[in-house]
């Protein structure tokens, strides 16, 4: 299996060519989470598994941008990548809900425009990304929720499936973890551990200057009561504006929606001259942290600068520099390939 990793990574680095236009410049940064992601819990064919289905998706969307695609489609075809793979939470391998099935949430925002779509609790939609991309051009609203949302992505055309497509052994495991420690303690909520975390996104750069960004996500394990997270809330998960950034964001989203997270962002370094880093780390780090907002966000500048802080153990992520440049992370650290 290693070596089909290696292949799979090497062909992934193989597609890049730094040789973009200087005037020019794309990029592209990618997240699959963020949480407690300890290097101890990985045998070295899951890690290299996460690894080089990051760097497809990255080199995925990055190919678009080169070509001059408009930086929407990148951010969809890399999101699609990680919707169809059961290592995320997002589609297929999405957590399931209190009573066994998946809900699904994503946005996407155009930094030029400020144009922006999105669907909340749909569960029969196969891309929740191209939903909310439907919604953001054929759709006079921002978000549709539900079967409303369903309703209008069967007359867009999009593929619906039965819920169980999303199904996997693993997240049904984590349903019944879960639920066992929620009954013990007689709450709803307070039990919740790692689980909760789990998102996929995409932000970019084009070749036009377009900043874009966009999330997907089956968000958190066993909720009930039709619960919602930060993923579809443009300002709180997903933001993008071109004169200042576009963010994903992945973590605990109860805390990301009262923070305003990827929104702030974005306002400090247009409002306060901020860099992108230390607009980021300020929110991640001296914003979330001390009220225990867990997890991280992706973020890139109209000058392709990316920021990727995270105050939790982990998060997987991937990205495609100005230069062409591929690196992936899980823990603290960056690998390149």
């Amino acid at each position: 299996m290693k070596a089909v990793i290696t292949a799979v990574l090497f062909g992934a680095a193989n597609l890049l060519t730094p040789a973009v236009a200087a005037e020019k410049p794309v990029a592209i940064v990618i997240h699959g989470g963020a949480g407690t992601i300890l290097k101890e819990n990985f045998t070295p064919e899951l890690e290299q598994a996460y690894k080089a289905k990051l760097a497809e998706a990255a080199s995925t969307g990055y190919a678009l941008l080169e070509k001059g695609e408009p930086g929407e489609k990148a951010v969809i075809a890399a999101i699609q990548i990680l919707e169809t793979s059961p290592l995320f939470n997002a589609g297929i391998g999405a957590v399931y809900t209190w009573n066994g099935e998946h809900e699904l949430d994503a946005s996407l925002m155009h930094g030029g425009t400020r144009n922006a779509g999105a669907v909340a609790g749909v569960k029969t939609i196969r891309s929740p990304i191209a939903a909310a991309a439907a919604v953001m051009h054929q759709s006079p609203h921002v978000m549709l929720s539900g079967e409303g949302a369903e309703t209008f992505a069967k007359e867009q055309g999009l593929a619906l499936v039965d819920n169980h497509i999303f199904d996997t052994e693993r997240r049904l495991e984590s349903l019944k973890k879960v639920k066992q420690r929620m009954e013990n303690a007689g709450l709803y909520g307070d039990q919740q551990g790692n689980e909760r975390f789990g998102t996929v996104g995409a932000v970019v750069l084009d070749s036009e200057g377009n900043l874009i960004a966009g999330t997907s996500t089956g968000g958190m394990t066993a909720k009930r009561y039709g619960r919602i997270g930060d993923s579809p809330v443009i300002g709180a998960g997903t933001w993008a504006d071109n004169d200042s950034c576009a963010v994903s964001a992945t973590g605990h989203g109860e805390y990301f929606i009262r923070y305003h997270v990827a929104a702030d962002i974005c306002s400090r370094m247009k409002y306060q001259n901020m860099s992108l880093k230390d607009a980021s780390d300020t929110v991640i780090f001296d914003v979330l942290k001390p009220v225990g907002g867990d997890g991280g966000i992706i973020a890139i500048d109209h000058e392709g600068n990316i920021a990727t802080p995270f105050n939790s153990a982990g998060m997987y992520r991937a990205k495609i520099d100005k230069h062409g440049k591929l690196s992936v992370g899980i823990y603290g650290e960056w690998a390149d390939l």
